[in-house]
């Protein structure tokens, strides 16, 4: 699935290619659309594309009259630019420009998700300023429960998924099962600035690696959520544990406060 700072990737690159562009067709191929999709091409048709951005875990295009079109990649969801003639395999959603291109949302498993106005939601992003020591003390404090699920908790702190959420607290030098109101002031600070490190680094690399990508996942990078890696940048031997189909990765370098 992609995450924040894949995200972060595919919206620049995607403000380069189809900011301006004038929408002449709108094609639904999903039953997950919030609106018939006639009401969505009735909006969108002859709008242009005023900006894309990420919210959370979502890409959202932007119109010239205020309509927002949210898109939710799921675990299986890719983007397209191409011309309108190339045909996409298992399209949800296609974007069709008056100028002969198209930008299409596809997924194999039909569970990516596109959403007309979605409703605000003011739950704090990852990386905006709200997410500072008072903030994340206070909401550490409160709770009782492993601190990695916080992380991913999109009700609390949206856009961290789950390998990043493993490096953060790798760099953190924070045990994945500690206990959230157990983990010391000092640690928290450093949460904090392993939060913003760890992504706005990824999102870095991930261009660096590949300028303009606006699909796909980057991973090689990661320290030590990777698989086949044995141990940590630092000489731990990574750890792996798995619970349902997700999978923990951690060392013994990292300090479990329980």
């Amino acid at each position: 699935m992609p995450e924040l700072p894949d995200l972060q990737a595919f919206s620049a690159n995607l403000n380069k290619r189809i900011v301006d562009k004038v929408i002449k067709e709108v094609v639904v191929n999903t039953k997950k659309l919030n609106v018939p999709s006639a009401k969505l091409n009735e909006r969108l048709q002859n709008q242009k594309v005023k900006q894309v951005f990420r919210e959370g875990k979502e890409l959202h295009l932007q119109f010239e009259q205020g309509d927002v079109l949210g898109l939710h990649l799921m675990l299986h969801g890719e983007l397209h630019f191409v011309q309108e003639q190339e045909p996409v395999k298992f399209s949800v959603v296609e974007l069709i420009f008056v100028d002969g291109w198209k930008f299409v949302l596809s997924d194999f498993q039909k569970q990516a998700t596109p959403t007309l106005n979605p409703e605000p939601d003011n739950t704090p992003d990852a990386l905006s300023a709200q997410i500072d020591f008072a903030f994340l003390k206070s909401l550490l404090a409160t709770k009782k429960a492993v601190v990695k699920n916080i992380l991913l908790d999109q009700h609390l702190i949206r856009g961290i998924g789950n390998a990043y959420a493993d490096e953060i607290l790798w760099d953190a030098k924070i045990s994945p099962f500690s206990v959230s109101n157990q983990i010391p002031e000092d640690a928290v600070k450093q949460l904090v600035k392993s939060i913003k490190h760890v992504l706005t680094t990824a999102e870095k690399q991930i261009l660096k690696e590949e300028p303009d990508i606006i699909s796909g996942e980057i991973r090689d990078f990661l320290k030590i959520h990777k698989a086949k890696q044995i141990a940590s940048p630092s000489g731990g031997k990574i750890l792996v544990q798995k619970t349902g189909s997700r999978k923990t990765y951690y060392t013994e370098e990292q300090i479990l406060y329980n």
